[in-house]
Order: C-alpha cells, then structure tokens, then sequence
C-alpha cells in the first residue's frame, strides 16, 4: 500500500516531463494535479506498473470552475489488490473542452466520460461513442450541470415545466 507522496513520486520518475502536483490541503483525499492532455498516458501507467496497478476507476466526474474559465475532471482511482487508493484533477478549458479518453484503459469510464459530457459538454477525444446518456439525443440547449446554464422555456415546441 502506497500513500499519496510515494504516488506521485513514482508517477514523477517515469513521467519527468509532465507537470504533476500533490495536493494535501483539501477535506478529501489527496489529490494529484495533472495536464488534460496526459491523463490517457497516465492512467494506463497507473493501471499497469506493478507497484500501482490501479485496476479501478471508482468514479470520474466533472466539475464545473468558472471563477478560473474551467471544467475539471476527477479520476477517483483504487488498486484493489495493493488496498491504495487516489484521485486525479485534470482541468481543461471551458472554450474547448478536450481531454483524451480513458475507456480503453478502464472499460468503467465510458459511460462516466458521456455523462460528463452530457451534462458538462467536456469532449473526450477518441471516444468509442460519445453521445449523450441522460439529455435527450437532439438536446441543444447546452450542459445542464454547467454554472451559466439557463433552462430553455420551450423543447420540441412543448413549454419545459420547471
């Protein structure tokens, strides 16, 4: 069983390049602060290093940060044979909301990755299908868990009660 430090020290020594950061000041686990743009990278370390072997993706969800123009997302990972656990903080911009998928590495985050783009709009890159999972197939009036989402007054000709 590693802690958060001995993590990230490993992730740091392979990955020299990537600009990672631990932080330990939050009410929750600790978090390791990543690029959007290597988590596909990450992850399938983190999954196959034999002194990691993150097997489980526990939940991926996104978040919404508009005072910094940003979406994030959180991997909530756990080796359930090394009885470890972390969590993962990529952010990307809210402008162009790109982050590579993780499904190939952790089958769990395919339906985790659509629901976070269909209720956040955050485009996983080479996504086997990102299409909506909880919005209407042909919802255009934006990602409801976004902080500037207004409701529509009308879908499909029919007023939205709320």
């Amino acid at each position: 069983m590693k802690n958060p430090e001995e993590i990230l020290q490993i992730l740091k020594e392979n990955f020299p390049d990537f600009n990672l950061e631990l932080k330990t000041d939050q009410p929750t686990e600790a978090l390791v602060i990543a690029s959007a743009l290597e988590i596909d990278k990450l992850s399938l370390f983190l999954r196959d290093t034999s002194d990691l072997l993150f097997d489980s993706l526990m939940n991926l969800s996104g978040v919404d940060e508009p005072k910094n123009s940003l979406l994030s997302v959180y991997y909530h990972l756990e080796s359930t044979t090394l009885k470890h656990k972390i969590t993962i903080k990529v952010s990307t911009d809210r402008n162009k909301p790109e982050i590579p998928t993780v499904s190939e590495v952790w089958k769990a985050a395919d339906w985790h990755e659509r629901e976070a783009y269909d209720l956040f709009g955050i485009i996983f890159l080479n996504h086997p299908d990102l299409r909506r999972i909880l919005m209407p197939y042909d919802w255009d009036a934006g990602y409801p868990l976004r902080k500037d989402y207004e409701n529509p007054e009308f879908y499909q000709g029919m007023k939205v009660p709320y």
